[in-house]
């Protein structure tokens, strides 16, 4: 009903950032949102960690280690892991890093999770991390020109969140899956200037965002968004050029055709509609520029 009421009230809005946002304050409650300003307000404590990424896993066993040791070796210190129903070993895999306490790991049922799952962290862990990263496992977060990950943010702490562009990579090629990392098999990446890699991903400040809209914008209680040029964010991501050249997310959406066969059959956390066809595969498939 919440939704429903929401979606009504901002669809007289005619911009489109401005519209997301007020929908997802009004989703997150008028109410709850006057208690959360009084808690961030009370609240001083100092975070435990500088950056955190939130990700939601659904059988993603054979490529979870590479993806947490690549953040790891770029600056990040926590990853909070919400399991939708994995069957395969990811569990497994994940078990030293969780006794480590480097996973804060959450079993996470149901259909359609992947929002709550976001929304969930922030609210469990708004004062534990000075920034949380909000994407998924097949994608990898690279600074260009610095040499961290935090060392960018430093940058940043005027804002309430960070938009990070896509590079979208192809299968290269392979139509079956091979042994190495998924970094070091799929080397080829679409154009710099391909409508798709005109989608981000936020870093946000946890203390001043409320909820996620959809799982690519914040909804911000205060403060501005800016892109990776440290620059206020005026239009909405899919009405302004990709940026890579300061950091950017590497996207392997489909990998080789084998393994985005996988992907299709074990479904999305995002629900049970619109999984995806070979359309999908044929339109993130794109190997115009090789790696260098």
């Amino acid at each position: 009903m919440k939704k429903a009421i929401a979606e009504i009230l901002a669809a007289p809005i005619p911009q489109k950032m401005a519209r997301n946002r007020f929908r997802g304050l009004l989703r997150y409650g008028i109410l709850n949102l006057i208690r959360l300003k009084r808690r961030i307000k009370s609240n001083s404590t100092r975070p435990e960690y500088y950056l955190s990424v939130c990700a939601i896993a659904k059988n993603e066993g054979p490529y979870v280690r590479e993806w947490i040791e690549w953040h790891r070796s770029h600056g990040v210190e926590k990853f909070f892991i919400y399991d939708n129903e994995s069957t395969d070993d990811t569990k497994t895999i994940l078990e030293p890093y969780i006794k480590s306490g480097v996973v804060d790991y959450t079993f996470f049922p149901g259909i359609s999770r992947q929002l709550a799952a976001y929304d969930d962290c922030i609210e469990r862990h708004r004062f534990s991390s000075r920034w949380i990263a909000f994407i998924d496992l097949d994608e990898f977060i690279v600074p260009v020109r610095d040499e961290s990950i935090p060392a960018f943010l430093r940058r940043c702490e005027s804002f309430s969140a960070v938009e990070v562009n896509w590079l979208i990579y192809g299968s290269g090629g392979r139509r079956e899956k091979t042994p190495g990392k998924v970094m070091e098999r799929f080397r080829f990446h679409a154009t710099e200037d391909h409508p798709l890699n005109r989608m981000v991903k936020s870093i946000v400040d946890p203390r001043r965002v409320c909820s996620m809209i959809g799982c690519h914008e914040a909804a911000r209680i205060s403060g501005r968004a800016c892109d990776s040029h440290l620059l206020p964010v005026r239009r909405h991501f899919r009405n302004r050029p990709a940026q890579h050249d300061v950091i950017r997310i590497n996207h392997y959406a489909v990998k080789s055709y084998e393994e985005f066969l996988g992907k299709k059959a074990r479904g999305r956390a995002r629900g049970r509609i619109r999984n995806r066809t070979e359309e999908y595969f044929f339109q993130y498939d794109l190997n115009d520029i090789e790696d260098t």
